[in-house]
């Protein structure tokens, strides 16, 4: 930009030059115009002051003769007292003036003015001195008359006769000296005037001689510039019209420039944009924190102290879906990428230019490219499940996902509209979508545990929300869906892997090979991935042998308990002596199961303790959690035990009242027997902050409603700082 500055001082140097040069020339004339008129004042007065002489001299004479005709008279009169005043005067300014016009001195007139007398030439000198020699004549003879004029003791009769026989010789000779002198000023001023006329007149001649060349020039280089500006107009138009990005400027205010690229209105969508505000023309488009947060934004690229580099990475319109506001539901609503460069006037921000470019496409692209990229990962992540879970387990998961979603549809459509039947749908729904999510975290299946967490979260709202109603059931339906089609996925790709592997416990066949193959292409995964999961599980080795299956499930269980864990912060070790040898019956393998998954959830999320906690209580960084199955005949007793922190009942008893179920006096009255009642309550948990594990109160809700569907018991043993018992007795028949 200063180059630029450069550039225009040269292109307007002439034209600085000529105007300078201009005034030039008629300062020099005004100059020229004062001297001369000083020079004809000086003139003027010159003549003035030899007329007053001439005058003067006359009035002189004319006194002497009246007191030489009144001699004798009174010399106290006021007759004679008023012509010797006058004599005395006029002969002294007679004196002075001569003096003055001689030298070129400095005279004042009667009204206070002074002026400088020029210089006498030549001839006016010599009638000047004429006139002085006989004044000096002249003067004299007053002088002495005058001296004793007014005392009548002293006679002045000789005196005042030889100045009035003088005054008979010298005032004629006086009066042709100044004659001739006027006569020369005269004429040495009519010839200053005439040169001074010629000068005036050639000096006006070419001050608008220059003035029509410098209009002619001007005339011709602004023509020229503007032919310039045109070109470089029309140019920046072509531009703004071919130019298929949105190029805008932005001042202080926010206003947008007068110039703005054609494909802006399109990109906008607005026919209006030139002079508008920016912030009204986003207004209603985007949030108001995005709007805002755009305002500061533009503030601080205003701001010189602020890197732009630095600014820029804080964008807030960077691929920000602007909404459409224009009432015509055919135009979609698109996404935008703004970026803004700062103008710069030599080192001072001038401007803010802004590009802009709809990346709608790109930003579906994108969008598009992330579902297929997750619908792969969940693939992936089903892929790994089976080949690194039991069959067995894997099927039980399919059936009990299938029954739950039946369940919960089920009770999605029995009929009830008063709070109670409302609120009774949806803990029963609650406790099979926290059951489902159980085992669906249980077998890594993420997919499946975000899904039952979003539902969650919409039932936890719903619990909280108070008054219900039908229509609050409805969105619970996409969840079921989307768990349905997950469930279907599985079971497909389990059936195919079944279907692909060997009777005999060989190696994977081609057959195997190619199915795999086609889940793979299809999933995005590499074969060196699946080949390693496969040769690190021995599952398709081994698909048909069952007698593993109460070990896997050990192993199920273990890791379960340390995936929980380790989202946690803990560490966790589950033991147990008992599940591998006892048969349960088929009609209980589902409740144990599910009540295990609860009881071992509430054992790490509740129970355990971090590792510097137990630190610091002398325990082992690692807990202990014991999972141990009996059959004592008729029925099958699970037990499931901790060396947590135990059951705080009056952190129980402070949640309940916090949560305004109980006031702080009727909690305090609560026994230990009915703050159980209360922690086995839906929705009732001690966890501050819900998360995947738990802290919706739904785990041990769940466990409740098992054991009395079953017609078991439950009973709770705890010892605070120590541990924590659950004993789960199922009846068989």
């Amino acid at each position: 930009m200063a180059t630029s500055h450069n550039i225009d001082n040269k292109r307007y140097q002439g034209l600085i030059i000529s105007i300078a040069l201009f005034l030039s020339l008629i300062g020099a004339l005004l100059a020229f115009t004062f001297y001369t008129s000083s020079l004809l004042e000086r003139n003027t007065a010159l003549i003035d002051q030899t007329n007053k002489v001439a005058n003067n001299a006359q009035a002189v004479i004319k006194d002497l003769f009246d007191l030489d005709a009144s001699y004798g008279e009174d010399t106290n009169s006021p007759h004679i007292q008023r012509v010797l005043e006058r004599l005395e005067q006029n002969t002294a300014e007679i004196t002075s003036s001569i003096a003055a016009i001689e030298q070129g001195g400095t005279i004042t007139d009667t009204e206070g003015r002074s002026y400088d007398l020029p210089r006498l030439d030549s001839d006016a000198q010599a009638n000047m001195a004429t006139a002085n020699e006989q004044w000096k004549a002249l003067e004299p003879k007053i002088q002495a008359y005058l001296k004793d004029a007014d005392n009548v003791m002293v006679p002045s009769a000789d005196e005042l006769t030889q100045a009035v026989e003088q005054a008979k010789t010298s005032s004629l000779l006086i009066n042709d000296s100044l004659d001739n002198l006027t006569d020369d000023v005269f004429n040495t001023a009519e010839r200053e005037a005439s040169t001074i006329r010629l000068i005036q007149a050639i000096g006006v001649f070419a001050i608008f001689a220059y003035f029509l060349i410098f209009v002619f020039f001007f005339v011709r280089r602004l023509r020229e510039t503007d032919a310039e500006a045109l070109a470089a107009r029309r140019e920046t138009q072509e531009i703004m019209q071919t130019v298929n990005t949105g190029l805008f400027l932005l001042d202080k205010d926010l206003n947008i420039g007068q110039q703005h690229s054609r494909a802006l209105n399109d990109i906008i969508g607005e026919d209006r944009l030139a002079g508008e505000n920016f912030t009204n023309v986003l207004r209603g488009r985007i949030s108001d924190k995005d709007l805002k947060t755009t305002q500061q934004f533009i503030d601080q690229l205003y701001n010189p102290r602020v890197k732009e580099k630095l600014v820029d990475s804080l964008n807030p319109l960077h691929k920000v879906m602007l909404h459409n506001n224009s009432g015509n539901k055919a135009t979609n609503n698109r996404y935008l990428d703004f970026k803004f460069s700062r103008v710069y006037d030599n080192k001072d921000i001038a401007r803010i230019l802004v590009n802009v470019n709809d990346v709608s496409d790109a930003v579906y692209l994108e969008q598009r490219l992330e579902k297929e990229r997750s619908q792969n990962d969940m693939q992936i992540e089903m892929l790994t499940t089976i080949l690194n879970v039991n069959p067995k387990i894997i099927n039980e998961f399919i059936d009990n996902t299938q029954m739950h979603i039946e369940k919960m549809n089920n009770i999605l459509k029995n009929p009830g509209s008063s709070q109670y039947e409302l609120e009774a749908k949806l803990k029963a729904i609650y406790r099979e979508m926290h059951s489902l999510k159980g085992e669906a975290s249980a077998l890594k299946l993420h997919s499946f545990t975000k899904i039952a967490s979003d539902a969650e979260d919409k039932l936890h709202a719903l619990q909280n929300q108070g008054q219900l109603s039908g229509n609050d059931f409805l969105q619970l339906a996409v969840h079921l869906d989307d768990l349905l089609s997950l469930s279907n996925t599985i079971a497909t790709l389990g059936e195919r892997i079944n279907r692909a592997a060997p009777a005999s416990a060989k190696p994977a066949t081609t057959q195997t090979s190619a199915v795999l193959n086609e889940s793979i292409v299809k999933s995005g995964v590499s074969k060196a991935a699946v080949t390693e999961g496969m040769t690190s599980n021995p599952l398709v080795d081994n698909m048909s042998i069952a007698g593993e299956a109460d070990d896997d499930r050990l192993s199920f269980y273990q890791a379960f308990a340390k995936d929980i864990a380790a989202r946690q912060g803990k560490q966790v070790q589950l033991k147990s002596d008992t599940l591998t040898q006892v048969a349960i019956p088929a009609q209980l393998e589902k409740p144990i199961k599910e009540i295990s998954i609860q009881l071992l959830r509430n054992a790490v999320v509740h129970g355990i303790e971090k590792p510097s906690v137990r630190y610091a209580t002398g325990k082992n960084a690692v807990g202990t959690i014991d999972l141990e199955v009996q059959d004592n005949g008729s029925s099958i007793i699970l037990t499931v035990q901790d060396d947590g922190q135990g059951i705080d009942y009056e952190r129980i008893r402070t949640k309940l009242s916090t949560d305004g179920r109980f006031s702080v006096e009727e909690a305090s009255q609560l026994s230990q027997s009915e703050l159980l009642t209360h922690l086995f309550s839906s929705g009732f948990s001690t966890k501050e902050r819900a998360d995947e594990d738990g802290g919706r109160g739904v785990g041990l809700d769940i466990i409740k409603a098992q054991v009395e569907e079953y017609n078991g018991e439950l009973n709770v043993n705890s010892e605070l700082g120590q541990m924590t018992r659950f004993v789960i007795t199922l009846p068989k028949a």
